[in-house]
């Protein structure tokens, strides 16, 4: 696997993919603060870069508002919804 896909965490479900990029996040936590619907939870482990960052466990949640997204500052965070699907 190349380093750049294990800098990825990418959940899919239902045409909604959020993807979080390891090695552009810092762990400053706005995106879990910013989420209405308290999608994200931290991570069990350290990235490379010896943070925790956010994993989108409950994506099941998502109202596909894109706040995370549009909060994030390193834009480490992206929200794919395919047509039709919401």
């Amino acid at each position: 696997m190349s380093d750049s896909l294990k800098d990825i965490v990418e959940i899919k479900i239902n045409g909604l993919s959020i993807s979080i990029n390891k090695h552009f996040c810092k762990g400053c936590g706005i995106c879990i603060e910013m989420c209405p619907t308290k999608v994200f939870e931290w991570s069990e482990k350290l990235s490379e870069k010896g943070v925790y960052f956010p994993v989108p466990s409950y994506i099941d949640k998502c109202t596909k508002c894109r706040r995370c997204e549009l909060m994030c500052p390193d834009f480490a965070i992206s929200v794919e919804v395919e047509e039709g699907a919401g």
